[in-house]
């Protein structure tokens, strides 16, 4: 057996997700991809396209609705150099992890109403890819993935912050 190939990605999905397709047929539909999840372009047919994701399952999307990245992550043989630390933003995804858990917990167990769960988790954002030592990390306060190689935080690309996509703005990548 092969090891696999690093993931690199090429895109992520839009602001409010992504309809998959099992082929690029749009009678099949599957399942959504999450908002902004970093994925790799591998093939494409008129404006259908197929992506992969870091766990190497693959599925057909709207390819004129992906979120081009600039560029690759900087590769690990040469160091990020001036790079923040990582473990702020870090600390900032476990809080908003523990918070959501929190939350889910209640609302099972019946202590909160469904309305108040969504109440208390409308500003929760939480987005982390984690692959061995590689990891894409967002930070939407400030409107950033990171690329870190576990050193420090080097910023990957920009996105628009989550009030502008409600303002009809879209949402896009650029150089960072």
């Amino acid at each position: 057996m092969t090891a696999p190939l690093a993931f690199h990605p090429t895109h992520v999905a839009p602001a409010d997700g992504l309809q998959t397709w099992a082929s690029p047929d749009p009678s099949r539909p599957s399942v959504r991809l999450d908002p902004l999840l970093p994925v790799r372009l591998a093939d494409s047919s008129g404006n259908w396209a197929r992506v992969v994701c870091s766990n190497g399952w693959s599925a057909w999307v709207d390819g004129r609705l992906l979120v081009a990245l600039p560029h690759p992550p900087p590769g690990t043989d040469r160091p990020l150099g001036g790079a923040d630390d990582p473990r702020p933003l870090l600390a900032a995804l476990e809080q908003a992890l523990a918070s959501y858990r929190r939350l889910v917990g209640e609302y099972a167990d019946g202590l909160i109403d469904l309305e108040t769960f969504r109440d208390r988790t409308r500003n929760l954002r939480l987005g982390a890819v984690l692959d061995g030592p590689s990891a894409w990390l967002l930070d939407l306060d400030k409107g950033r993935w990171y690329y870190s190689d576990g050193t420090g935080l080097q910023t990957y690309a920009t996105v628009e912050p989550p009030g502008a996509a409600a303002s009809g703005a879209g949402t896009r990548g650029e150089g960072g």
